[in-house]
This record gives C-alpha cells, structure tokens and sequence, in this order.
C-alpha cells in the first residue's frame, strides 16, 4: 500500500511546515473528537458504568499489541510516560558488583538516568558506547562497537531502536542474540521508532518495550505503553492500583481484597489509567496508524525526504548512510561555517519548525509533509550557507 499525502486529516496551517513531530505530534481531527467527547462524557459522569474503566483499556492494548505483534494483550501495561515504564523496569531488577549496564552515548535522560541511580544501588557499573568520531561508516562502525562490547559482565542493554537525536538505526535482532548468548535483558525505548517503523516483539524478543504515546503514536501528552516480556511476569508494580487486581471489574467486591494480581504486565499499569480523554484519545490515534502501517509511513517519509538528503549532501552537510538511519528522523550535521543563529532566525520566518541539536537539526515528518516542505526547508539552509 502506497499512502497519499494525508494533510487534511490534520489542522496545521498551510502556512506551517511542521517537521518536528520527534518533539510533539500534531493530533488528527479525530483525535481532537475523541478528546472532546471524553471530556463531554465527564461532564456527565452519572452515564459513566463500570465498563467503562475496562473496555476501553482492553481495547488500546489490543491495538498496541497488534501494533508490535504481541498475541497476548496482557502483555501490554499502560503508563503515563516512557520514565515510568523504565522505572517499572528497574525497580524489578536486581544486580551484583561490577555487573555492567550498556548504554550508548547521548541517550535520552529518561533513559538514562534510570540506569546511573540502579547502577549506583548495586555498585555495578554503566558501560556508555560511543558514537565514532568519524562519520565514515559511522552507523556500521558504533553497531560493531555495541556487539563487541557486549560481555559476560554485561547483564542489562538498554537503548532505542534508533538514536533519537539523530536517527541511528541499531541492529537489534544482532544485540538480541549477543544479549541472549551472555544472558542480558534487553530493554528497548521505542518513543521515537514504533508507529512509523516497524516493530516487531516476535522478531526482536525484547525483554521490555516501554514507548511513549505523543509522538509517533499520536496519542495526548502523558500516554504511554509498555510490552513486558516473561522475565517481568511475577514482579512488583511501582503502585497498588485497585484495577491491576484480579476480579476488580466486580466494584461491589472491592474490599474483600485481593492477594493476586491479573495476569502477566496488568500489574504495571498506572493509576487511574482508564483516563476517559486521554483513553478514547489513544484509541483514535492507533487504530489510524494501524490503518496507515508503520511500512508504508515510512515509505512515505523516505519519497519526501530522498531530494533534499541529496541536495544537503552535496552542499556539505552529512546525513548518516541510508542502510543506517530511519527516513522518519535524521539528523543533518550541518557545515561548521555556517551561522546557526542566522539559520533559526531564516526558519522563523519562513513558518519552519524542526530541532537543533548544536550544530545538528533533527528532521521528522509524517503523512502531513510533502515534498515542498523540505525543498523550503533546503533553500533556507542554503541561503544561509
């Protein structure tokens, strides 16, 4: 399936260029209904039923396991952030001295900084690899740095299916198997990748796919999910939510209080995760990206972008090798003479909206981009080159 460009299903301005999706997503009409139906419904909390903490949860995992091809939707937990699904992940694992955690260098903080304070709990120790000076072969060349570094200490891997400043793709079905061969649990970020990649839980076998659910998933700010693997089957959610108990669609019964969680990930699921906006929200936005497949969104992102990587190219700026970074973020190193300062004024007047990342910009786009966004978004740099 070859998707169309898909810009009136949202409301950005013509004259905006969005491509920064990495940071926000834009909600799609709707969305936008769905928010504003939960937000009625409150309104009305006396047609609020007791299915209505359950049904629509049940729904949300199923698509998001659809989603990442998981077959059980027990295996998918709700949370409200990427930070907390790593927090979940953390507080259920337990080191010895000089164990070793790898991480690659410049992750996102939330996945970060959740390893230094296990690390430090333990006396174990992070192992950070870095990304090559050189930018010959620099994807291939950090992939075979991650593989070599993997070890007998090594006991968790926690990093993205690609670099979220920059693109990187990691080869996780190779860090998989290393990671299996020395007994490591791999722990996957997939904020910036699942919904306009393609991700599959049966291929990799992550032992944790925690995503947040505003960007690429379209849902509202302050949604998440998370895939829990067998390893995390009988452990301890960082709260005591009423509905993660067995049995708790009975409310009559609530007191006679329950010993035993439901089944598999249901127990790390955060409070009061039935939200009624943010839940009809989610719904919304993953049954149309189910629709669009994350195969042909990234297609799509790779036919608008494929002009300006050259063009960019050839006036000295370096994007990673294709076989190497996604077509949905990239980052564009750009030519040291160049004056940033003069590029972000040029871009706010144009209506241009991307990421700097010193002397990177992160590219995004989605179905809403077209062609011409990034030819405005070449003469711009050129202009000030």
């Amino acid at each position: 399936m070859k998707l169309q460009n898909q810009k009136q299903l949202f409301s950005i301005p013509e004259e905006i260029t969005y491509l920064n999706i990495a940071s926000q997503s834009p909600s799609f009409k709707a969305v936008e209904q769905a928010g504003i139906e939960g937000v009625l419904e409150k309104s009305h909390p006396f047609k609020i039923t007791g299915d209505s903490y359950f049904e629509p949860v049940k729904k949300v995992k199923e698509l998001f396991a659809k989603l990442i091809d998981v077959d059980d939707y027990n295996r998918i937990a709700n949370i409200p952030s990427a930070s907390y699904g790593l927090a979940t992940v953390a507080k259920n694992i337990t080191l010895k001295k000089n164990d070793e955690i790898l991480l690659v260098e410049s992750q996102f903080p939330s996945n970060y900084y959740v390893w230094e304070k296990l690390a430090h709990k333990f006396d174990a120790k992070l192992k950070i690899i870095a990304m090559p000076k050189s930018t010959e072969n620099r994807g291939k060349i950090w992939n075979e740095s991650i593989l070599s570094a993997i070890s007998e200490n090594t006991k968790v891997i926690a990093l993205g299916n690609i670099h979220w400043a920059n693109g990187t793709l990691f080869d996780l079905k190779s860090i998989r198997k290393k990671a299996t061969e020395k007994k490591a649990l791999l722990i996957i970020d997939g904020s910036q990748s699942v919904g306009a990649l393609p991700f599959s839980v049966k291929e990799i076998q992550p032992d944790a796919l925690i995503c947040a659910g505003y960007k690429w998933l379209f849902g509202p700010y302050g949604c998440g999910y998370a895939y829990f693997g067998e390893y995390f089957d009988n452990g301890n959610p960082l709260e005591e939510n009423w509905s993660n108990r067995l049995h708790s669609e009975n409310m009559t019964g609530l007191t006679s209080y329950q010993p035993k969680y439901k089944p598999l990930a249901n127990r790390y699921s955060v409070g009061e995760h039935a939200s009624f906006i943010h839940i009809k929200m989610q719904i919304a936005a993953l049954e149309q990206v189910l629709q669009w497949t994350p195969k042909a969104i990234q297609e799509y992102c790779k036919d608008i972008t494929s002009e300006t990587v050259i063009t960019l190219k050839e006036k000295g700026c370096f994007i990673e090798n294709d076989a190497f970074r996604t077509h949905h973020l990239f980052g564009v190193e750009l030519p040291k003479q160049m004056d940033i300062d003069v590029l972000k004024s040029t871009l706010k007047e144009a209506n241009i909206f991307i990421s700097f990342r010193g002397n990177y910009i992160r590219l995004s786009c989605h179905l809403y981009n077209t062609k011409n966004d990034f030819k405005k978004l070449t003469d711009c740099i050129i202009k000030c080159l």
